[in-house]
C-alpha cells in the first residue's frame, strides 16, 4: 500500500491510500478519485513531506486499550450534548433550513444528511456541525 497527499480542484488536500502508484493512476484516469470535501474529480497529487522515522526517545503509539477510551469519552461528551436535541432523521436539512429562514421555531435536532445537503447548508449559513462519532436512529438502539 501506498499513501499520496492530493489536491482537488479546489484547492482541498486530503489522503487516501493506493494499492501501487499505478493503481492510483488507473483509478484517477477512470474518474473514481473523488474530493471527500466537494467530490471533484480533478485531482492532483500534492506535495509530500518525505516519511522520516521518529526518534528513538519518541512517546509510543496509543494503546488499543487508550484509543477505547478516548472513544468512550467522545461518546460521552456527544451524548451530553445530544441530551435534550430531538432526532429528526434524513429531515434534518430541510427542518435545519426551515429554522435558519423562521419557517419554524428553533430547537436543538440532530439526524442525518449527505455530504452535498451539509456543504448547501453551510455554504447559505445556517449553523450546522457534524458529530464526532455516528449516531444510531433511535429505533435502532437497543
Amino acid at each position: 500500500m501506498i499513501v499520496f497527499d492530493l489536491r482537488c480542484g479546489h484547492g482541498h488536500v486530503f489522503e487516501a491510500w493506493f494499492a501501487s502508484s499505478a493503481a492510483w493512476e488507473d483509478q484517477r484516469a477512470a474518474g473514481q478519485v473523488s474530493c471527500p470535501l466537494c467530490e471533484d474529480r480533478t485531482i492532483e497529487k500534492a506535495v509530500m513531506a518525505p516519511a522520516v522515522a521518529a526518534k528513538g526517545n519518541r512517546a509510543a503509539a496509543a494503546t488499543p486499550a487508550a484509543i477505547k477510551q478516548a472513544a468512550a469519552m467522545i461518546a460521552a461528551h456527544q451524548a451530553k450534548l445530544l441530551d435534550g436535541s430531538q432526532w429528526v432523521g434524513g429531515d434534518f436539512a430541510k427542518r435545519a433550513r426551515a429554522m435558519h429562514v423562521g419557517d419554524e421555531p428553533h430547537a436543538t435536532i440532530h439526524g442525518q444528511a449527505s455530504r452535498a445537503e451539509a456543504r448547501a447548508l453551510v455554504d447559505d449559513g445556517v449553523p450546522v456541525a457534524p458529530l464526532l462519532l455516528p449516531v444510531a436512529p433511535p429505533d435502532q438502539v437497543n
